[in-house]
């Protein structure tokens, strides 16, 4: 294996801590020397280059650089975010911005607006799907050069400020101005939650935003109200966020005094969290479905309900993140998150899978061998791996350690090491790959087909449309004539035609048309029904 040599990144650490000191001027929790050599050391370095250098270079983007490969010789999940991604990574955490709110693609050069969001100010004025916003005050906004950052920089802006849009409406053929007042747009992280049949619900979330626990209640509540008995959460694909949000989801489920998860940090320092008897869905039965990309605080909710007995976990390993981040502004607009702990389950196991370097006798430190045999290196291509070993198709291929077997009240045996083992496995399901040449096509003609009969599509409801939408083929077969140079073999055509109409579902109904129609094939949903049955 690679040996790194451990002085040297010794040495950077102490020069990342005096540049960030001297050009970011911190604060002394960061533990930095105001005055010692080494600062007059680097202060005479970077004056060096700037002054002597016998080329232009901007020193910003070196220190940018060595901030961001330093972090990376911390742990995978120890990130640099620079001062212009820092508004939209806020943004995204927070669940909010500013703004007019509506979703849109640029098509044909011109903003065409997909969706209003829902309760934002767009709707409120009367936008509408498939108007084209074609001004902004006098600014012009559409062209072959115009750029989607361009956009957004110019449709937000400051609460309550407002803009004249001048707007194309190709239903009627139209064209008038609309004022809007700018205003907090909620950025929406339950994507969906509806009734499955009469007792079943489904709640979709998305990621662990601020505003998600918020979401998750009152889409729990909804259900409750029409006669929901049993519930599936559906964290696949939900890469984490807040652990206090996750704890407050968690919390619903769990009796008073159940312990949700606890923390430790460098200085060995446990923080634990316990439910409290404020839940609403205590008794309920529930399924939890994840998958190799649900991680960090979907892996939190996942391994308390396990740990606790509670509930049944459905689907595929987890991706085996348990490390705790904490943002941390350098003082110039940008961040770092730093790992500060580890979370533990219930039963005490760590569920992050290896990625540490192990230091040696000699001074050097390498690489060491996570769990599967699999080099830290390749952290990244866990998925890959994953998909080599078979483990996404058979529960016989996952890697399990006897050392860190772990025994629930109830007698259940779960691991740690790498990840949430659900209690019913789920194979991932290869019949219906598409192509990823076909999505744009797909995505393309299903707006269209939209926009150019939206009056016509208006008669369907959701549940009308699943069942009556293009019996007769002739929509489908409309997109197979027109992109016939890309000749679908039979089966590629009928998973097309299923792709067609959950994106025309889309188009129409939002993320509800989405997932409703996917469901249909949806095999973690499936299983859940089978386990329902029996």
């Amino acid at each position: 294996m690679k040996k790194i040599n451990f002085p040297i990144y010794l040495s950077l650490a102490v020069v990342f801590g005096i540049v960030l000191g001297t050009l970011f001027n911190t604060n002394t929790n960061m533990a930095m020397i105001q005055t010692s050599p080494k600062e007059q050391k680097i202060k005479r370095l970077i004056n060096f280059i700037q002054q002597d250098y016998v080329d232009d270079v901007n020193t910003d983007e070196l220190l940018d650089d060595a901030i961001a490969k330093i972090l990376d010789k911390l742990d995978p999940h120890s990130v640099y975010i620079p001062r212009e991604n820092l508004q939209a990574v806020t943004e995204n955490m927070r669940g909010n911005f500013v703004g007019i709110g509506v979703q849109f693609r640029v098509i044909n050069d011109s903003i065409t607006v997909i969706q209003p969001i829902k309760g934002g100010p767009s709707i409120k004025v009367g936008i509408k799907s498939g108007d084209r916003i074609l001004m902004a005050d006098k600014d012009t906004l559409y062209g072959p050069d115009i750029k989607n950052s361009d956009i957004i920089k110019r449709l937000k802006g400051k609460p309550n400020t407002q803009i004249n849009l001048k707007v194309y409406r190709k239903a009627n053929d139209s064209l008038f101005n609309v004022i809007v007042t700018r205003g907090k747009v909620n950025i929406k992280s339950v994507d969906v939650a509806y009734m499955i049949n009469d007792s079943i619900g489904y709640i979709k979330v998305d990621r662990f935003a601020r505003n998600t626990y918020n979401e998750f209640k009152q889409s729990l509540n909804d259900l409750l109200d029409v006669g929901m008995t049993d519930l599936v959460l559906d964290l696949r694909g939900n890469g984490g966020g807040y652990i206090d949000i996750a704890n407050s989801i968690v919390d619903e489920f769990l009796e008073d005094g159940k312990l949700i998860v606890f923390t430790k940090n460098n200085k060995g320092y446990i923080k634990e969290s316990f439910a409290t008897d404020e839940g609403d869905f205590e008794n309920g039965n529930l399924y939890v479905l994840i998958d190799e990309n649900s991680a960090s605080a979907s892996e939190i909710v996942a391994g308390a309900l396990q740990d606790n007995d509670k509930g049944t976990i459905v689907g595929r390993r987890s991706f085996g993140k348990g490390l705790v981040q904490e943002e941390m502004q350098l003082g110039d607009g940008s961040a770092v998150r730093l790992t500060t702990a580890r979370y533990y389950t219930p039963t005490g196991r760590s569920i992050q899978k290896p990625y540490k370097y192990d230091v040696e006798e000699d001074g050097n430190f390498e690489f060491s061998e996570n769990l599967n045999g699999i080099s830290s290196s390749s952290y990244e291509q866990d998925l890959n791996n994953r998909y080599k070993s078979g483990e996404l198709f058979t529960r016989d291929s996952i890697k399990t350690i006897d050392s860190l077997q772990y025994t629930t009240p109830k007698g259940k045996i779960v691991y740690g090491g790498g990840g949430i083992i659900p209690d019913v496995f789920v194979p991932i399901d290869t019949t219906e790959y598409l192509p990823a040449v076909y999505f744009r096509p797909l995505n393309d003609f299903a707006f269209k087909y939209v926009d150019d009969n939206r009056k016509k599509l208006s008669k369907y409801n959701i549940n009308s449309f699943i069942k009556e939408f293009d019996i007769d083929g002739k929509v489908s077969n409309a997109f197979f004539e027109k992109f016939k140079d890309y000749a679908p073999s039979s089966q590629s055509k009928i998973t097309l035609k299923k792709y067609l109409k959950t994106s025309i579902a889309r188009e129409l109904f939002s993320d509800e048309g989405l997932y409703r129609l996917n469901q249909i094939d949806d095999n973690m949903i499936q299983k859940v029904l089978e386990l329902e049955k029996q």
